[in-house]
Formats: structure tokens, sequence, C-alpha cells
């Protein structure tokens, strides 16, 4: 990582509970760190927050862009006997629930609960035991014996997540919770640091979004791209790094952890905007791996590149292992490519830079 400052921020950012719908602790932690080199920091109603930097109200505007929510569960229902119910909030994984330490976030703070698991020798593998379950039958016991007990605890409609943190495997690999996708928050604000350092080069405006709710539908960078009409936007987010056993790589493409950032091809992604990330790659020796969509990228872009009359957009995505689960892991050498990257791509960028796919 840059400095010991960035790499304070990066743990306390992936920390820092965010579910979907509950993003306000993450954000905020974020904005006090963009606001240090930030011409101004922006919220909306929802809880999207944006750093810019202002160079002219004349010249071109770029967005960065990552979201900041997490995938998690929700309480929704409480027994008798005190056993809290869940369901999941995004696209939480119910194979993976069970047997798990968990945080249940109320409004003073946290409750600390187990997801319960029946021990192998009492389950009935005859009748299903072992298959994964349906997120009606996982439940968290949380040290009660009454719903009223319970119910001076929690609250149906309280956010829960998993409680593991980060750890460094060695120097170059990370994993933890949710790195999908608040290290794309780490991401675009160490773009932005870098950028305000060399702001004698900078010649377009630039927003550094973080937006909410990309876990159940994009709908915080649509209301913040839609607010802010950028002519270009840089999205990043996580992929699938397909270099862990188990995965067909011809169904689900080759993406190797360590071997740099992937550039996305097809759909949203702008094919003026994809051959200028490309022009900068090599201009600066930065190495990527190319991705090809059909129909989604399934991310923020998809939410950003049709607002009003069109946002030229690209997506640059970090190589992540094991998504969407507690022990999410990637490569800190490609997060630094990727944060230069969008970097180099800025800082090239002219004050009337446009992207129309039949400029010459």
């Amino acid at each position: 990582m840059a400095n010991s400052s960035s790499k304070q921020f990066l743990e306390d950012l992936l920390i820092t509970p965010s579910p979907t719908g509950f993003e306000k602790a993450g954000v905020k932690v974020w904005k006090d760190y963009v606001d240090q080199f930030s011409d101004e920091v922006v919220t909306d109603a929802y809880g999207s927050a944006a750093g810019k930097i202002n160079t002219s109200g004349d010249v071109a505007t770029v967005l960065l862009e990552a979201h900041c929510d997490e995938i998690g569960m929700v309480v929704q229902h409480i027994s008798d006997q005190g056993f809290v119910y869940i369901n999941k909030l995004g696209g939480s994984d119910s194979t993976i629930a069970r047997a798990k330490k968990v945080f249940i976030h109320n409004k003073r703070g946290r409750v600390v609960g187990v997801t319960g698991n029946t021990a192998i020798h009492l389950q009935d593998t005859k009748n299903g035991g072992g298959k994964q379950p349906a997120w009606k039958d996982i439940y968290v016991d949380i040290g009660v014996s009454s719903k009223e007990e319970a119910l001076e605890l929690i609250q149906v409609g309280d956010p829960i997540t998993y409680s593991s943190d980060l750890e460094y495997l060695n120097d170059d690999i990370l994993t933890g919770r949710a790195l999908d996708n608040r290290i794309g928050g780490y991401i675009i604000a160490e773009a932005l640091r870098k950028i305000s350092e060399r702001r004698k080069d900078l010649k377009v405006n630039v927003i550094a979004l973080n937006s909410v709710q990309e876990e159940v539908g994009g709908f915080g960078a649509r209301m913040m791209s839609y607010r802010f009409m950028p002519d270009v936007a840089l999205v990043t987010d996580v992929t699938h790094a397909t270099d862990t056993p188990g995965i067909d790589q011809k169904q689900h493409g080759t993406v190797e952890m360590g071997k740099g950032p992937a550039i996305q091809h097809g759909g949203a992604n702008h094919p003026k905007v994809v051959d200028f990330l490309e022009e900068v790659c090599s201009e600066a020796k930065i190495d990527i791996q190319h991705e090809a969509t059909s129909v989604r990228t399934g991310t923020d872009t998809d939410s950003i590149f049709f607002q009003q009359t069109g946002i030229p957009s690209a997506l640059i995505s970090l190589p992540l292992r094991y998504m969407h689960s507690p022990v999410e892991t990637c490569n800190v050498n490609d997060v630094e490519d990727l944060i230069n990257l969008m970097v180099e791509a800025v800082l090239a960028m002219r004050p009337d830079q446009t992207f129309g796919v039949f400029e010459y």
C-alpha cells in the first residue's frame, strides 16, 4: 500500500459494516478520508457520497465510481424461544451461512450471535441433511431463551454481517469480508488523492463517487450519475478470478489474481473509452487482463451508462477469489495497478475530452 495513512484507511474501511441499505457507517469512513484532499464532498438523500476536484466549469468531467455496500443478512422473524430467523441482503449464499459468528447491528451498536448448525451426528442425511439450506431454515442464536429477551436486544429489520475481519496471508495477499466492493472505495479514494497531488497536470474535473445499494440493483449510482452527468465514467468493481480449482475457464473466461486489473469489453462498456484505457496502459506499462460480457456487466456500469443522453463508461475490475463469502481474497499489487490506471487515465484526458463512437 502507498503509505501508513492509506493502509489504515483501507483497514478501517474494510472492517466497518456497510450492509446494503444500511451503509452510513462505511460511507462516513470514506467521506472523512476524501474530505482531506477534495475541493468539496457532497452526499445525497440515500447516503452516496462524492469527492470533487474542480478544475473549471468549462472542461470535461470524469467520474470515478465504486459501490460502498456489502452483502449481508437481515432479521426476518423472532421465534417464541428467541431464535432469530433471517433473510439475505443482496447475493448472500445460504450454503456458507451456517456455523458462523455474526453481528446483528441495532441502533445502539451490535449484538453477537452464531448461525445454528445441527451437529453432523444428528443430521438425517436420507432426508436432506447436508444439502444447501433455504434462508427460511437458517437462524441465529443470540443466547436468549425467549422472544421478549431477544426484543430487548434486536428487532425485525436489523441488518446482519459476518464477524470476519481482514488478514494478510502474506505481503501481497489480502483476505476478508466485503472486499466486494469497499476495496473499490479505497481505489477511487486513493486515485483522487494521487490526482490531487498532481493537480498541475490535471486538465479535467474529477468526481469520485462511492455509491449505495449496488448489491440490490445499482440504485445509488443511478441517482448520482443522473445528477452529475459526467462526460465519461470509469467504474471499478471486483470480478471473478478464475484461477482456482473447479472453475471452467471456457465458460467463465481467464482472469488471474496478481496479473493486473481486468478491462471488460461489450455491453455498457463504450468501445472508445476501452480503447483509450488500453492506450493509457500501454503508455504507462500497466499490465491488464481482458474480459467479455454478452449482456450485462453486473455492476454499477449498467446503472450509469444509459442516463439521459448516455455517459460513455468503462468497467475496470479487480480480480477477486471467493466472491460473496467471508474470505474474499485479492492481490494488493492488482489494487495498486488499478489505482495507477485510473490516475494515468484521468491525467491523460484533454479539457475537451469526448468519446463519440463516430469520432476519429
